[in-house]
């Protein structure tokens, strides 16, 4: 199978970040990578869910506010006492060579150049040491997909903090792959090495298919897991995948650092609720008690502005980076971030917010 072997590094034009799906799609299919696509592109199922991750903030309406004095908008913040400039951060996806020859090394570097935070799968195309050298001294999370074989979990996590990540993202909600009839119908594997699995076993990923890449994941995490990645790496443990208010306090119990609402950009249980639609009822279970990350359906600076404002305190995107990473390289991605930046300090101003906490205290309605 072929796939993209493009090395192009420029920024991307965008009038909305909706509009470089077909662009991308056009691209890779016409390099042969139309598998490639479908997988970065495709949802579980009927993509229902995925659908609704999108059009629920439309359910959400931003009660504006005047005469605040408000000139200019802040985007800048903070998690773990690590500052970043914007709270769009990049959520973890795997393969992300499937977009660019340059995969997570020019994701880093862009992620690094807008002030922001990168975060590498354990299914990255890039090894965690490469992706850390990309962009010395930025920012960096590694996203765990816990294995059944306990001596693998622990290679991977002590590779990654001796690559000097800040935080674990323990994903919780893929145990096994959700059915994605686009890579059943274009018979997707995939063409590229997973450095991460091929430093510790023979494979490496190629060849196989997204079940086969899931059959060694864990299929019985329990919160005791979250101690366990606590205890062998002595960083803070993000829970990715929380959808109802009962996981988030359980595992906040347990010893989870901060929440990660999302339900995997639809790609995992179809008919599930939209995530920012669970976000209400988890945010006033955390109570302020840990940070909230908040993914699935971010497409405007205004979806941004909504999640913070029922209670997330940075915002994901995962296939905008990508898309971006496929037109542009690193200035792609950085051209994804500062346009999501550009529409959320609009809104912020319209919605009279001057800064991020600010947001939090603008009232939403139904």
């Amino acid at each position: 199978m072929a796939y993209t072997t493009s090395t192009d590094e420029q920024k991307v034009a965008i009038v909305n970040i909706k509009s470089l799906e077909g662009k991308v799609k056009a691209r890779m299919e016409a390099q042969g990578n139309k598998g490639a696509f479908g997988y970065i592109r495709g949802g579980a199922e009927d993509e229902w869910t995925m659908s609704e991750n999108t059009r629920a903030f439309n359910d959400k309406k931003i009660v504006p506010r005047v005469l605040r004095g408000v000139d200019s908008a802040d985007l800048s913040t903070s998690i773990f006492g690590i500052d970043l400039k914007t709270p769009i951060i990049q959520a973890p996806v795997a393969a992300q060579g499937l977009a660019h020859m340059a995969g997570e090394v020019d994701t880093a570097k862009a992620m690094a150049e807008v002030g922001s935070l990168f975060s590498i799968s354990t299914y990255g195309s890039t090894s965690v040491e490469d992706a850390a050298a990309a962009a010395p001294g930025a920012p960096q999370f590694f996203q765990l997909y816990m294995s059944k074989d306990d001596q693998f979990n622990e290679f991977l996590l002590k590779k990654a903090v001796a690559a000097g990540v800040k935080a674990i993202i323990l994903t919780a909600d893929s145990t096994l792959g959700g059915y994605r009839e686009e890579d059943v119908i274009n018979g997707f594997e995939f063409p590229l090495p997973m450095p991460n699995l091929a430093a510790f076993s023979e494979s490496d990923g190629v060849g196989k298919g997204i079940g086969e890449i899931y059959a060694a994941a864990k299929q019985g995490l329990v919160l005791e897991d979250i101690k366990k990645i606590k205890d062998i790496t002595g960083l803070p443990v993000l829970v990715k995948g929380v959808q109802s208010a009962e996981d988030a306090s359980a595992a906040i119990d347990a010893g989870a650092d901060g929440i990660w609402v999302s339900n995997h950009g639809g790609r995992q249980l179809d008919g599930g609720p939209a995530s920012i639609e669970t976000l209400p009822a988890i945010a006033s279970a955390v109570a302020k008690r840990v940070p909230i990350v908040f993914d699935s359906g971010v497409r405007r600076g205004e979806h941004v502005f909504k999640a913070i404002a029922q209670g997330a305190d940075l915002v994901a995107v995962g296939r905008p980076v990508l898309y971006g990473l496929n037109l542009g390289g690193a200035q792609g991605v950085q051209s994804v971030i500062e346009h999501l930046n550009k529409e959320l300090s609009i809104t912020m101003q319209l919605a009279g917010t001057k800064n991020i906490a600010e947001i939090k205290t603008t009232d939403l309605i139904d």
